[in-house]
């Protein structure tokens, strides 16, 4: 667990230890499979590995900017969002960690995130929506559980279990062309088999970040309770959050699908969810509550 002042979480670092290795271990199953079908193709080898391990370094390297771009999020500086810095700093203050970059997303979904490969090279990103939303009180809770995220290094295990599951996609549709190409036995085998180790990898890091997602959210909700040492005004936050997203179309809610592992708050009736129920979460900050005799 990271060095700074958010309590650890035992359960959640050997989570996170066990994530890994299970997706460290389909990355290497996968580029094998690669290898034993193309590798025997003129310049197979190095196309597998270029793509295997290109895709993974870039998303790991450029997480922040690539999440922010998707959400068209802009970063603002403190002259543009003086309230929003200030209460970053108090909180980054408070658990003595590094400041992450801090940028808006002009949208009507009233929801938070946080990605980056590391807590000096992370950001905080917040809508539109839920500063429009929320108190001073209750985006201060919203905003010590993203940091939690970035101290907890939980996004970044997040980000690469992500990435395998596009990484299957890619592979999946180049299988396909090469496919196309080659009417004969082969290459219609070639395809066949590329196609279902896609679907199994995919599944796989489907349901471990699916898995690692829900504990990472219950976790930073605790976290960011002790940090503020005020639990009822996250459970304000999220009470008043959950109950926006359930107005909104689920058409706007598939334009934000590229990050919505990593928001604040999911939908309440997703299969599969990224988040736990409410009322887990409500229990939860309830409890951390009476612990701290908050009135």
């Amino acid at each position: 667990m990271a060095r700074n002042r958010f309590r650890s979480d035992t359960g959640l670092t050997f989570r996170m230890g066990g994530v890994s290795f299970a997706l460290g271990a389909l990355y290497v199953a996968f580029a094998a499979v690669l290898l034993s079908v193309y590798g025997d193709q003129p310049g197979g080898a190095v196309v597998v590995v270029l793509i295997v391990g290109g895709m993974a370094w870039s998303q790991w390297y450029f997480s922040d900017t690539l999440a922010l771009k998707s959400m068209g999020a802009r970063e603002v500086s403190p002259e543009q969002a003086p309230e929003l810095h200030a209460m970053i700093d108090r909180l980054c203050a408070l658990a003595d960690m590094p400041k992450p970059r801090v940028a808006v997303a002009e949208t009507h979904i009233p929801n938070a995130f946080a990605t980056g490969r590391s807590p000096n090279h992370s950001a905080v990103c917040v809508t539109t929506g839920i500063l429009q939303r929320l108190n001073a009180d209750e985006l201060e809770g919203v905003l010590a559980h993203e940091l939690a995220h970035v101290g907890n290094r939980d996004v970044t295990v997040m980000t690469v279990a992500s990435t395998l599951g596009m990484l299957a996609g890619l592979i999946t549709r180049w299988g396909l062309h090469l496919g196309g190409g080659n009417r004969n036995r082969n290459g219609a085998l070639a395809f066949i088999v590329i196609f279902m180790v896609s679907m199994v990898v995919y599944a796989l890091s489907f349901v471990l970040t699916r898995a690692l997602s829900r504990y990472r959210e219950l976790s930073a909700d605790r976290s960011g309770a002790y940090l503020t040492g005020r639990p009822s005004q996250l459970a304000s936050a999220l009470s008043k959050i959950t109950g926006e997203m359930a107005q909104i179309p689920t058409e706007d809610l598939r334009e934000t699908g590229a990050v919505s592992a990593f928001f604040f708050a999911g939908g309440v009736s997703q299969l599969f969810s990224t988040h736990p129920p409410l009322e887990k979460r409500l229990a939860q900050l309830s409890q951390i509550s009476a612990e701290l005799g908050e009135h």
